[in-house]
């Protein structure tokens, strides 16, 4: 379809070319070479951007609730760093894990490589705020370079239980719907298995996009059980 697409924007930049062309003159600022040529074929039937999807929503949704409660300290778990960590980094400092090696000297980022299974980075009910963001549906598959463990899911979040403490938060969200594993790429999650793993947790709020790409804000989990690939935003507190 994207070659199409582009096959069908050729004449327009043949068109556009031509334009400029006859109004370009010689010296311009901007010199006009045929070999600096840059088709860019599909661009003008786009969108401004996409205000919606998984990661928009969830990015969205926890870094409001993030800022809302400023905690002194956060920690996050395979979420993505052009994403939703950077939205954090422009109002705190925010301690990154991840399995695989990160190279950066923003400010404000801390990075600690580490199977985040077992945390041993952190003491029993240290932690005041952690996220994991679109992460725990990939642990034990082998996607990520991590080792393959058929219960690696359950193995994280025992983790995040074991290191929130009292009256903290854990942000986490899976994909849900009919549960199933998409070996190596992701697990599908009933709705309300999470609540069941993080039996010493309560639920605060819960929030969903659902198949058709809307965001429900304070949903019931229940409500999502027939979703094929929605998007489950979970928040906890010991």
């Amino acid at each position: 379809m994207t070659a199409a697409r582009s096959i069908f924007g050729l004449p327009r930049f043949l068109r556009s070319l031509a334009e400029y062309q006859a109004a370009y003159a010689s010296g311009d600022v901007f010199p006009l070479g045929l070999s600096e040529l840059f088709p860019v074929l599909a661009d003008f039937r786009a969108d401004a951007g996409q205000a919606g999807g998984h990661y928009f929503f969830q990015d969205l949704w926890a870094a409001r609730k993030i800022y809302e409660r400023r905690p002194h300290r956060h920690v996050d778990v395979g979420s993505r760093i052009d994403g939703f960590v950077s939205h954090l980094l422009v109002f705190m400092p925010v301690t990154v894990l991840d399995i695989r090696p990160l190279s950066s000297g923003v400010r404000g980022l801390e990075f600690v490589r580490e199977d985040a299974t077992a945390l041993r980075a952190f003491e029993n009910e240290s932690l005041d705020s952690i996220s994991s963001l679109h992460a725990v549906e990939h642990f034990g598959l082998g996607r990520y370079g991590d080792r393959i463990d058929v219960r690696g899911w359950q193995k994280v979040l025992a983790s995040f239980q074991r290191v929130l403490k009292g009256g903290g938060r854990l942000y986490v969200s899976v994909p849900i719907g009919r549960e199933r594993v998409c070996f190596n790429a992701h697990r599908v999650f009933a709705p309300t298995r999470l609540i069941e793993a993080l039996g010493e947790l309560r639920l605060v709020s819960f929030a969903a996009v659902e198949d058709s790409g809307a965001f429900l804000d304070n949903v019931s989990p229940d409500d999502m059980a027939k979703q094929e690939f929605a998007c489950g935003l979970y928040e906890f507190t010991r």
